[in-house]
């Protein structure tokens, strides 16, 4: 095996700027650990604000820090204790950082069997958007006949949500620019435009009433979710930091139950019954790029990063 390999990495908070290829030493895997070969990397918003400092508060890194918590690749070794994965298995995951790389390290418990022969980017672009959509229906409590409104319902975290509710039998509602309409309606989701007038048009197309709803945008929709509910107790939302003067919850999602929530996706996906869009993928030279893209928002699905 190499002894050395190309990651990208950060050394100081700031723009898509700080962010540069270098060589590292490959590492071994620790106990509970197994070496992945990466294949593909998603890109998720986190990144960037962990980059940037946004979120140093809550979530300080560690420089140097390498960005990337959804990969996608093969096991090249696994440490002490690991007993569901050997060398050769393929495998996706949410593992924290170090994804942007040809190599990384990632907790065993964090990973699971890449389903099917489903494209190392489209696997790459799911844990992190399925981990978060099943910790926000299962905080809002979303069943079968219920109503559900997904704001930003076009990108990666938002199109995961549709199909998801779907699948447990609710109707969706999901907001997105008008170019996206016939995406959403092929998910299965009514879609309405965002922006001033949204509770108008959510009541418009759901006249027996909302149930619950999930901001996955973080745009300024709270109020408007908050009146189709009639409340803030079941609006969430993953995106809008100011949602404490909605009294609505942020929902942080867990990692105890993340491979249990990956192998519910990945049967979901071997089944036909849940799909990814990859907007477009990026050498690894290219990730800044890719964030960049990223933090402008109004992404059709996911952006994701492959090394060359």
């Amino acid at each position: 095996m190499l002894e050395t390999y190309r990651a990208v990495q950060f050394t100081e908070y700031g723009g898509p700027e700080v962010l540069h290829v270098v060589d590292r030493e490959v590492p071994r895997p620790g106990r509970g650990e197994v070496l992945i070969g990466v294949r593909a990397a998603g890109v998720n918003p986190l990144d960037w604000q962990l980059r940037s400092g946004a979120v140093a508060a809550m979530m300080p890194v560690t420089f140097p820090s390498v960005p990337g918590g959804d990969v996608a690749g093969v096991v090249v070794a696994v440490g002490e204790d690991v007993t569901d994965f050997g060398a050769g298995d393929e495998v996706f995951g949410s593992i924290g950082s170090g994804g942007y790389a040809e190599f990384a390290l990632a907790p065993a418990a964090r990973l699971a069997h890449r389903p099917g022969n489903v494209p190392w980017e489209i696997a790459a672009g799911l844990p992190v958007a399925v981990n978060t959509v099943y910790q926000a229906l299962g905080d809002l409590g979303v069943a079968a006949g219920e109503t559900l409104v997904v704001d930003g319902a076009a990108g990666g975290v938002g199109s995961v949500a549709v199909q998801i509710a779907k699948h447990l039998g609710a109707t969706v509602i999901g907001t997105a620019s008008a170019r996206n309409h016939a995406y959403l309606r092929a998910l299965g989701a009514e879609p309405v435009t965002y922006g001033e007038g949204l509770a108008e048009r959510i009541r418009a197309v759901a006249p027996n009433g909302v149930d619950a709803a999930f901001d996955a945008a973080g745009k300024g929709s709270l109020p408007d979710l908050v009146e189709v509910t009639g409340g803030p107790e079941r609006v969430v939302t993953i995106a809008d930091h100011g949602a404490a003067a909605h009294a609505v919850r942020f929902v942080f999602a867990g990692t105890d139950t993340v491979r249990e929530r990956l192998e519910q996706a990945a049967a979901l996906v071997v089944a036909g019954g849940l799909t990814l869009s990859v907007a477009r993928t990026y050498p690894l030279a290219e990730a800044a790029e890719a964030h960049r893209l990223s933090e402008g928002g109004h992404v059709r699905g996911k952006l994701v990063v492959v090394p060359d």
